[in-house]
């Protein structure tokens, strides 16, 4: 995940979540303009899942996320474009 929040509001909040996940701080917005993703003019950014294979090269760009669904769609999807299973 890559948020435009600072390290501290994002380890917050993904205590909040007991996540056991990677999470990004882009305050500087370097990560999120590279991507594309900015929006409401660069205040936010798009909620867009990127799937990159080990060699970094974009394999689908889901421009479309529902946050109700979205661990179960990420997990059909890379099953979709042929990710190997989390050991």
């Amino acid at each position: 995940m890559v948020s435009l929040d600072n390290a501290e509001k994002n380890q917050q909040f993904a205590e909040s979540l007991d996540g056991n996940f990677p999470l990004l701080s882009d305050p500087e917005k370097i990560t999120a303009k590279a991507y594309g993703v900015l929006a409401f003019g660069g205040f936010f950014a798009k909620r867009w899942t990127f799937y990159i294979d080990i060699d970094g090269v974009i394999q689908y760009i889901d421009k479309d996320v529902d946050t109700d669904t979205a661990g179960q769609d990420v997990a059909k999807r890379l099953g979709t474009l042929g990710f190997p299973p989390a050991k």
